[in-house]
């Protein structure tokens, strides 16, 4: 027998314990709070993660809106798969594509600076419980959108309502004041290591 190996009555011992230690954590918490959530990181799964919240949140009859900063020049499917919350989803995909196929840097910055005027509306909006700013930290990171505008306009937003910026690169003072911040980490893809293309269901 290994000396790892624990009697049932030690385990619920254990687990009756460590329920106690999380029902304390749970008691000290505070009420619910709006959060400024950041997706970052090189590694695939920032927006797949931050539409997973938006399934939530329609699930729970909210208001979402998504505002897509890069992508536009194709329509995701996501926006199909969406479109059956019409009467609880806002979408608007205000970017022209990836900004190697754009090659236009002031078009660009307009277009940054229109989708951030779009996604400001809602995210001052109380009647928006969630809001995705799709590949918004690449606009800050390329210098299309300013950094302290943003976070001036996330520092106004509802008490309760939540704002998802996703993208690589985030700025170190968006990371400062976010409540969340994950950062996907790539460890192997497949166009890399094996030159496999992106894929419908997979990649969008």
């Amino acid at each position: 027998m290994s000396g790892t190996t624990i009697s049932n009555e030690q385990h619920k011992q254990k687990m009756q314990r460590r329920k106690e230690v999380q029902d304390q954590r749970l008691a000290d918490k505070k009420a619910d709070k709006g959060l400024i959530i950041v997706n970052t990181g090189n590694g695939k799964g920032k927006t797949t993660a931050a539409l997973g919240m938006v399934m939530r949140s329609l699930g729970h009859g909210y208001k979402v809106a998504i505002v897509q900063f890069i992508k536009g020049a194709w329509e995701p499917a996501e926006k199909a798969v969406l479109g059956k919350w019409e009467d609880q989803l806002e979408f608007h995909a205000m970017g022209e594509g990836f900004t190697w196929e754009t090659q236009d840097r002031e078009r660009d910055i307009e277009k940054a600076a229109a989708a951030w005027s779009t996604s400001l509306e809602y995210i001052l909006n109380p009647e928006y419980r969630l809001v995705l700013l799709d590949e918004v930290n690449i606009a800050l990171k390329l210098g299309y959108l300013d950094v302290d505008t943003v976070i001036d306009g996330l520092a106004q937003k509802p008490e309760d309502s939540h704002v998802i910026l996703t993208g690589r690169g985030a700025p170190e003072t968006l990371i400062a004041i976010a409540d969340l911040v994950t950062e996907m980490s790539l460890i192997k893809h497949p166009f890399r290591e094996q030159g496999i293309k992106a894929q419908p269901g997979i990649e969008f």
